[in-house]
């Protein structure tokens, strides 16, 4: 290992000049998981090469918010620096011949370079280990992470990569899960490389292949040239502390690699939020199916824009998988042909394979409208679904008769004189009819076609509905699945717009144009007299607010009211405090949904689905005195104000 010209570089001894080196990264190819350590559970990257463990590497920051809570299974490594034995359990030692491997936090030292490795969210940290690594002479940083899939949120990653190198140099491989995750969370891929602030390489993005190879050709000259001219780095990098370094005898460069073309600095491509929207749901419900071994979905189609973004949903899923076939992905192909229980299947189109797989349902009672019924019988004719049109006023009926039978009290509507109450009541018995009909339909409809297996049910409620708690308790928003449950009605209106294009889908068009409506009460000559902005009392628009300031900014009414007194100023100030109030009145009265909410694809960062670790009460003081009180003073302080200035106050 030594020469007779150290590089003071690298500092391995080692004189290398023109030294080109291959990376190759496999995207799901995870090298981490539990290892017990001296009693102690960390979560570790274990490093090999040729059947011998060469370090195991614990990680030092755990994520430990929102979907993520790796505290409740391991202790984070808070020895920097330090390097332990760890004793090899028996049935490793016969596959390795190692007793003993290093442990802890190191790098490793090959004989042309230096490799360091962080582990998933310590990238995201504002010391991140590869700064220092990166002063200690480390060159090539590898992260196998298991980031997940969010609206708008793959330039953060790449950021993030691209600045990892740029202050620093070196050569960055991310590696990123693929596939769900058995839950809500939806890894899609996105590998990438960088060298010195440059991206070179760009992995697929939501990808139905299992493996994904990434490959670039660099030379480590580049890092040692680019790092030797930054001053201000070279100072810092003489005081570093050295970590400690696992001597490896292999070469990842050779001197016949002197005349390779290296790879040049690409263009990042992103995704617009509504083939993001398009893309990873789809391959969340392509990999949900497949490893549920059911024969497919069935989705309630009302004809409004909720259900028929989950219908364009699982069309373009249908559309990814006829274009994975048509490339010859052989795993795709079996798992459609394991679906449709045919070992000679092969979809012809989108729209024939859909016809096996999804099974919509419109679910009519007295007080839907011709208009959505059409509405949902076009587009399920445009992509291809197995439709259905059950009326279920017979059954709402038998449920209401039952109540007066026992009661000798008939309910009303309130359009026919009933009262608040009786008209609540009378929505949500057609609502939950909804539900245990779908998932009559999803158990028996393909065994009364004669063909085997089970549906799994998709719901449609949005994130901004599920926020306000717009829906009603069990009814058919509860499902197996919801695709959409993390998108807001803003985002879902723009993929409409864009799948009317990208899928040639033009019933979309009226459903688009049509105001959103549940259709739960009486029509008014025939026609949709109930809007859905008009019951809950806020816009769709105002509710997305109101969720990225509760949840990503972390307000309370009081803290609510005072931002948005700015962002608002077209508004008075009692106007905003009222509109507030009624916001965070409606989402105490309904938190209580938040426990039953259907497992949505996760895909904004204020979704309510974070009741699986969210410990907050589900029954709160709905009067929020305090809160509204410090509200009421501020306003009544402001109008103060604007009389004393000569202001009249605009209601």
């Amino acid at each position: 290992m030594q020469s007779a010209a150290p590089n003071y570089i690298t500092g391995q001894g080692q004189e290398v000049v023109n030294v080109r080196c291959r990376l190759q990264l496999l995207t799901t190819s995870q090298d981490r998981g539990p290892v017990l350590h001296k009693n102690v559970r960390y979560n570790c990257r274990v490093l090999f090469l040729n059947k011998k463990i060469l370090l195991i590497r614990p990680k030092t920051a755990m994520a430990n918010g929102g979907n993520y809570r790796e505290l409740r299974w391991f202790t984070p490594w808070s020895k920097p620096r330090e390097v332990e034995e760890h004793f090899l359990p028996r049935t490793i030692q016969k596959i390795t011949g190692q007793e003993t491997v290093p442990f802890g936090d190191a790098v490793l030292a090959t004989k042309d370079t230096c490799i360091g490795s962080e582990i998933c969210e310590e990238l995201w940290l504002p010391n991140s280990p590869h700064i220092e690594m990166g002063l200690d002479g480390v060159e090539i940083f590898t992260n196998s992470s298991g980031s997940h899939h969010e609206l708008r949120k793959a330039h953060i990653r790449v950021d993030l990569v691209r600045s990892a190198t740029a202050k620093n140099g070196g050569i960055y491989l991310l590696s990123n899960l693929k596939g769900c995750d058995s839950d809500r969370l939806y890894f899609d891929g996105c590998a990438m490389i960088s060298l010195n602030g440059d991206l070179v390489a760009q992995g697929a993005q939501f990808s139905l292949s299992d493996v994904e190879v990434l490959t670039a050709t660099l030379d480590l000259e580049d890092v040692r040239g680019y790092r030797a001219h930054i001053s201000s780095r070279c100072i810092t990098a003489s005081r570093v502390t050295s970590f400690h370094r696992v001597r490896v005898e292999f070469s990842l460069s050779s001197f016949d690699d002197i005349y390779t073309l290296t790879s040049n600095p690409i263009q990042w491509k992103y995704h617009s939020p509504e083939e993001e929207i398009s893309l990873g749901p789809a391959c969340w419900l392509w990999d949900y199916l497949r490893r549920s071994k059911q024969s497919g979905f069935l989705l309630p189609l009302s004809g409004g824009i909720d259900s028929s973004a989950a219908a364009c949903i699982v069309y373009s899923m249908c559309c990814l998988v006829c274009e994975a076939i048509d490339l010859g992905n052989c795993e795709v192909l079996h798992d459609a042909r394991q679906i449709v229980n045919d070992e000679t299947y092969t979809p012809k189109s989108p729209q024939e394979f859909c016809k096996h797989i999804l099974t919509t349902c419109y679910m009519s009672t007295e007080n839907s409208s011709k208009e959505t019924n059409d509405r949902a019988k076009l587009l399920a004719e445009q992509i291809g679904s197995y439709h259905l049109t059950p009326n279920v006023d017979t059954a709402v009926k038998a449920i209401v008769g039952v109540f007066s039978a026992v009661t000798g009290k008939i309910p009303q509507f309130r359009a026919h004189g009933g009262s608040g109450r009786e008209n609540l009541a009378l929505q949500n018995v057609q609502a939950r009819i909804r539900m245990v009909t779908a998932y009559l339909f999803a158990q028996l409809s393909l065994w009364a076609r004669g063909l085997p297996g089970g549906l799994l049910v998709l719901g449609s409620a949005n994130v901004d509905e599920s926020l306000r708690g717009y829906m009603t308790k069990y009814d058919c928003s509860s499902a197996d699945l919801n695709p959409i449950g993390g998108i807001s009605k803003t985002d879902l209106r723009s993929f409409i717009q864009y799948s009317v294009a990208k899928f040639q889908l033009p019933a979309l068009t009226s459903i688009m144009t049509a105001p959103p409506t549940a259709e739960l009460e009486p029509l008014t000559d025939g026609r949709v007299s109930q809007n859905d902005e008009d019951d809950m009392g806020m816009t769709y628009a105002d509710l997305s607010v109101y969720g990225k300031l509760r949840k990503v900014v972390k307000t309370g009414p009081y803290s609510m009211f005072c931002k948005l007194l700015m962002a608002w100023r077209t508004l008075s100030p009692r106007q905003v405090a009222e509109k507030v109030k009624l916001f965070f009145r409606m989402y105490s009265i309904n938190r209580h949904k938040m426990t039953t909410l259907t497992p949505s694809y996760h895909a904004e960062s204020y979704s309510p689905d974070d009741n699986r670790f969210d410990l907050r009460p589900f029954l709160y003081n709905t009067a929020w005195p305090w809160q509204f009180r410090c509200i009421d003073e501020q306003v009544s302080s402001l109008e103060e104000n604007r009389k004393e200035d000569g202001c009249e106050e605009v209601d």
